[in-house]
């Protein structure tokens, strides 16, 4: 079968279609044709990273976290069927490798049916991205109808965080660069401020004592700790932990480890339900086939992406 692998760490350019054997599912597993694979980050920092490649696997590495498609084969003991349209989600730096396939062998459990009035392209931006949104949610431990700042509002990470916290009934206030305003309001921000180094600030004097908690989708670290309450949380998406120094304030890091997170079947269904529901829009930026993976981690690096290119199989 096709794949994108990369021999070596580097720039996009190391990315190449590489040919794998075809795996077969194993009980509790399937195997999914993939009808395409979003880049996300994680993915740029595998291929260009050396600690985040694989340590102990042998090249080629296959990166990618997000995949959907149908169900061509099944091991025993899923409930999943042949012919069923699914998104899953998938550790790339286990030794099968990740979502740049043709076709992916996954637990069932990392498995979730997609409606057929809903794009698979589309939901291959959905399983990775969604779970550590309600993860990240999860950790603000926000009281009922709390206030949650976000940044990196108008990304897929932060419009979901910001779409998944109106839903649930908290008041949002969110970051957006000049001209974005509106469509950050059309995830459900009930605020927005400008984004850079005043939106601490902006939230202090918007919210009187700062927000009960923040996810830190643009990953600044520390740098918005300022707009969140005394004794309140920030999510981060990269493991910062606030140095593991005691904050004066008392306010607490909690770093979201998505991988902890990927067999989560009921959350996954959840973030299904949400997109039929309308609460979340899912945004395909582009498609690009695999021989073109490389122009597609060039778009994701050069910043100010809306949405997710897709890798077409």
């Amino acid at each position: 079968m096709r794949a994108v692998g990369l021999q070596e760490t580097g720039g996009p350019e190391v990315l190449t279609v590489v040919e794998l054997p075809e795996p077969e599912p194993g009980r509790g597993e399937v195997r999914i044709a993939v009808a395409g694979a979003a880049v996300n980050p994680t993915d740029t920092g595998l291929r260009a990273v050396p600690q985040m490649a694989p340590q102990d696997v042998p090249p080629p590495w296959v990166p990618g976290m997000d995949a959907a498609g149908v169900v061509d084969a099944v091991g025993e003991g899923v409930d999943l069927a042949v012919g069923d349209r699914v998104a899953a989600v998938v550790n790339p730096r286990r030794p099968e490798g990740g979502a740049y396939v043709e076709r992916l062998v996954v637990p069932a459990a990392s498995v979730v049916r997609v409606p057929d009035d809903v794009d698979l392209l589309a939901a291959s931006t959905l399983p990775m991205n969604g779970l550590t949104a309600v993860h990240a949610l999860r950790s603000l431990r926000l009281p009922e109808r709390g206030t949650v700042a976000v940044t990196g509002a108008a990304g897929t990470l932060g419009a979901y965080v910001v779409a998944l916290a109106h839903h649930a009934g908290h008041r949002v206030v969110a970051d957006a660069k000049e001209g974005e305003e509106d469509l950050v309001r059309s995830f459900g921000a009930d605020d927005v401020l400008p984004r850079g180094d005043g939106f601490a600030d902006a939230v202090r004097a918007l919210v009187p004592g700062g927000a009960d908690g923040l996810v830190d989708a643009a990953v600044t670290d520390d740098q918005h700790a300022a707009a969140v309450r005394d004794g309140g949380v920030v999510a981060t998406v990269r493991g910062y932990d606030g140095g593991g120094r005691p904050d004066a304030r008392g306010v607490r890091y909690a770093p979201v480890m998505v991988f902890e997170h990927l067999e989560d079947t009921a959350s996954l269904r959840e973030l299904v339900e949400r997109v039929v529901d309308g609460t979340l829009v899912l945004r395909v930026a582009g498609t690009v086939p695999p021989e073109r993976a490389a122009d597609a981690h060039r778009r994701l690096e050069a910043g100010g992406q809306r949405g997710r290119v897709v890798i077409t199989f």
